[in-house]
């Protein structure tokens, strides 16, 4: 059995953004975000829709969902290291919690919104894979504004192995992380919700239209990562190329500085010694 992987958009999309399946969705929502209380029922906005195979989409996957009480929730894919994604989370979240609100409408119509990241690379500066940032008095530490919490999940932080896998929210997570490598359902998928993204997740189950498209965003994923590295690579090696020649230059002035110190001993002047070394009076001077 062959999986596709779910961080591309196509995937991620067709698992978590599916009407046929919300299963898939509510479970994984529950268990990895500490809600106040659990979701019963959920409502996709743009649900699962192949994309056509050009214009790929491959950096960022959206999935905007409301729950039976009407809180707002924000998942996003992101797969490209992004400088300022906090920023931009906190943008969606506080532009979506606006738009709930029609001219004249009253505030406490106002519903909760919650964002989830997740990121196929490191964030933040701690060493948890799944991490809650909540609105906090700074003295008391109270949860008083509640209308805005933020969510990320650090795939390369996570480096549990099948066996090590505890928690359902653990199961999901490594579904994200390591579908595409497996060739089988792990015998702990013992949830419906969890054994049901596997199927959908299972390419035999695709059809040949989008499984090209899924190909073609997987390598567009590949194609940007290469760029990165690449980058990263030549950077290294200007930056390497940068020191031996500052090196080389500081070693030729520490050179001509001695040289100055001896022709300075016998008694030549500033300006014959400046022509002979390239140095400037102020540095011969300084010799002395």
């Amino acid at each position: 059995m062959k999986f596709v992987d779910p961080k591309t958009d196509i995937a991620f999309k067709k698992i978590f953004g599916n009407d046929a399946h919300k299963s898939i969705l509510i479970e994984f929502l529950n268990e990895i975000l500490e809600l106040d209380y659990p979701i019963e029922s959920v409502e996709i906005s743009d649900t699962y829709q192949p994309p056509k195979i050009y214009g790929l989409k491959s950096t960022s996957l959206d999935i905007k969902a409301k729950d039976q009480s009407k809180r707002e929730f924000l998942i996003e894919m992101q797969v490209a290291k992004e400088t300022w994604f906090s920023k931009r989370a906190i943008y969606y979240s506080s532009k979506a919690y606006g738009q709930q609100l029609a001219i004249g409408g009253n505030y406490q119509e106002l519903k909760p919104v919650i964002f989830l990241g997740i990121l196929d690379f490191t964030a933040f500066d701690h060493e948890s894979h799944l991490s809650r940032y909540l609105l906090l008095n700074k003295e008391t530490k109270q949860h008083d504004l509640k209308d805005l919490e933020f969510n990320f999940i650090e795939l390369k932080k996570f480096n549990k192995s099948e066996n090590e896998l505890e928690t359902v929210a653990d199961k999901w997570i490594y579904f994200i992380q390591q579908a595409i490598k497996l060739d089988h359902i792990p015998e702990n998928t013992d949830t419906p919700a969890l054994r049901l993204a596997y199927e959908v997740a299972a390419q035999h189950q695709w059809t040949s239209e989008e499984l090209e498209i899924y190909e073609a965003q997987e390598m567009e994923i590949y194609r940007s990562q290469n760029i990165l590295q690449t980058a990263r690579t030549e950077g290294l090696e200007y930056g390497l190329q940068q020191g031996r020649q500052e090196g080389r230059q500081e070693g030729e002035k520490l050179k001509a500085l001695e040289i100055a110190k001896g022709m300075l001993k016998k008694g030549l002047d500033l300006q014959t010694i400046s022509e002979l070394t390239a140095l400037t009076q102020k540095e011969i001077e300084n010799c002395r």
